[in-house]
């Protein structure tokens, strides 16, 4: 079966999909809505002319940051509650009890996690909103009036950035459930990728007025290629386990046979390289809007080609390499449903055995995994930087998109599998058999 004819064949797909685009429509819609009290032209050749830090948080807001628009914050105050409960599921006892009940503790660590977003965003939304009162751009100040209707613009603006964070969470959460895909992933995504248009006509315009050599920005176009095959190939790679099973009959054996565990080289997917930027770009983003004297210091080291940004980003992606696998994937529980199956890897004897030599593999494949990680993410956009290139693409950016579009591809691919076997068992004959006295 192919991906076109199970889509056109199967309605409950289609709705999924139609849902996910509804809602990625509405998020890029809400995008160009302004926060009200402020010049969006002065904010726009401000934003435009600051780079750096605001260039990367631009990009995973999709623009939303540079015309100052509802949906300023993003989705990137949800991300980094998620993974602050994430990582005090682990450490606190009274969380991990919580994540133990199964269903209901799941939606109660959700629910913390929406207040974590709400506090965030109101932290983010009062920086911001006291920033650009204090700020102008060629003499012209960023903030038309200092209230908006019976509210100061900072109470204003903090309602607005925090209402419209909750709204693309809201956003995310139904993608997810009554959509196709990761809805946080896909959100991300349609950011990312609604900047494409623009840095291609950015990039043909400087070629055009000689700003930038010709084969400079070939250099550019092929090694976005090259990142985005090597990022395919390192994808779809799988370490495979040999995996044997037999099969009894009583107490003949009729036959054995052989499969494999599938391991992924990147076993955490694109989820370190987004968390490493969004726990990253709190920070970042609060040292612009401080104007203490050590601030500055740290403003400078936290640019996205700045030593300590690049050392604590590559340190983050290693960890959240290590404790996602962890979370997603148990040895222990993985030794188990083998040994429950009567399956067993071949030399090591089943139980505690299987779970170490599993935990082994992946540990050798994580370190690989971060490496190949790091790599993509640090490497272009130095390179990037060093040709002065005028709008932010880096690596992380291009990470998301092939990751995103090979995870949603894969689960296009396996949900219409599950379809056609459905099909297939719901259509076969049931034969019964009568036993008569």
């Amino acid at each position: 079966m192919s991906a076109a004819d199970g889509l056109t064949g199967n309605s409950d797909l289609q709705k999924r999909i139609l849902f996910t685009l509804a809602m990625l429509a509405i998020y890029r819609l809400g995008v160009h809505v302004p926060t009200p009290g402020v010049d969006g032209q002065a904010v726009l050749g401000f934003f435009q002319n600051q780079g750096g830090i605001f260039g990367l948080f631009n990009t995973f807001t999709g623009g939303a940051l540079n015309q100052f628009s509802i949906f300023a914050l993003g989705i990137m105050p949800y991300i980094s509650s998620s993974i602050i409960f994430q990582l005090l599921t682990a450490v606190v006892p009274a969380l991990e009890q919580i994540k133990k009940e199964g269903e209901p503790g799941r939606k109660k660590i959700t629910q913390y996690t929406r207040y974590g977003t709400v506090v965030l965003a109101v932290v983010q939304g009062y920086a911001i909103s006291s920033w650009l009162m204090s700020s102008n751009f060629e003499n012209r100040p960023l903030v038309v009036s200092t209230s908006v209707g019976i509210l100061p613009f900072q109470v204003m603006t903090i309602l607005t950035l925090t209402a419209g964070t909750c709204f693309i969470m809201w956003l995310g959460e139904q993608i997810s459930e009554r959509g196709f895909g990761d809805g946080s992933s896909l959100i991300i995504f349609a950011g990312i990728a609604a900047g494409i248009p623009k840095g291609a006509i950015n990039l043909f315009e400087m070629v055009a007025n000689k700003d930038m050599n010709g084969l400079v920005a070939l250099a550019i176009v092929a090694m976005m290629a090259i990142v985005i095959g090597l990022i395919v190939f390192l994808e779809w790679g799988q370490r495979r386990i040999p995996i044997h099973f037999s099969q009894r009959g009583g107490r003949a054996m009729l036959g054995s046979q052989a499969s494999h565990l599938p391991l992924k080289i990147n076993l955490s997917g694109v989820i370190p390289p987004i968390f490493a930027s969004s726990l990253l770009l709190f920070p970042a983003t609060l040292a612009q809007f401080i104007k203490a004297p050590w601030v500055a210091a740290l403003r400078d080291s936290l640019h996205p080609t700045g030593g300590l940004y690049l050392v604590l980003e590559v340190g983050l992606i290693v960890f959240f390499c290590f404790f996602y696998t962890e979370i997603v994937l148990n040895p222990v529980e993985m030794a188990e449903n083998l040994k429950k199956g009567g399956k067993f890897i071949p030399g090591i004897r089943a139980g505690k055995s299987t779970s170490d030599y599993i935990q082994k593999v992946m540990d050798r494949i994580n370190v690989g995994g971060a490496a190949y990680l790091c790599a993509i993410v640090v490497l272009p956009t130095l390179m990037i930087d060093k040709l002065k290139v005028p709008f932010y693409f880096g690596g992380t950016s291009i990470l998301i998109l092939v990751g995103v579009a090979l995870n949603t591809t894969e689960k296009l691919q396996t949900y219409l599998m599950t379809q056609k076997y459905e099909g297939l068992l719901r259509g076969a004959k049931q034969r019964t058999r009568r036993v008569q006295f």
